[in-house]
């Protein structure tokens, strides 16, 4: 496994934007792929974008489509999630994961393939 270490987040007015960022460490045994994944009240969780080991390869949930932008900085093993045009919908505690892939260029689209969690942070989006 690896620890995942989340920042960004916080409060933005709908049509603003925020920026999440996941720093990963740890010694891992393999390539493994990372996501957003987010949770609202009374709601399942989510996979909000995921991207593969690479960074070439990238998932989104058609709710979020046009408007957030994954990306990884494979030299800091770091991924960045910018949200813009955020939605009120868009609240939620997000939580940055990892899991292992079979190739450099996989994305796991199933939340119960990951195995690394960070602690999650929160995005409230005002109407």
């Amino acid at each position: 496994q690896v620890q995942l270490a989340e920042s960004g987040g916080g409060l933005a007015q709908a049509g603003g934007s925020l920026r999440l960022s996941c720093a990963a460490s740890g010694r891992a045994s393999s390539v493994y792929g990372m996501a957003w994944v987010r949770q609202a009240p009374e709601k399942e969780r989510e996979i909000v974008a995921a991207i593969s080991w690479s960074g070439a390869t990238s998932y989104y949930v058609d709710s979020v489509k046009g408007r957030f932008t994954l990306s990884k900085d494979n030299s800091k093993n770091t991924i960045y999630l910018q949200m813009n045009s955020l939605k009120p919908e868009d609240t939620a505690v997000y939580y940055c994961a990892a899991g292992r892939t079979a190739s450099n260029e996989a994305v796991l689209t199933a939340a119960n393939r990951y195995n690394s969690w960070g602690q999650g942070t929160q995005v409230t989006v005002s109407s």
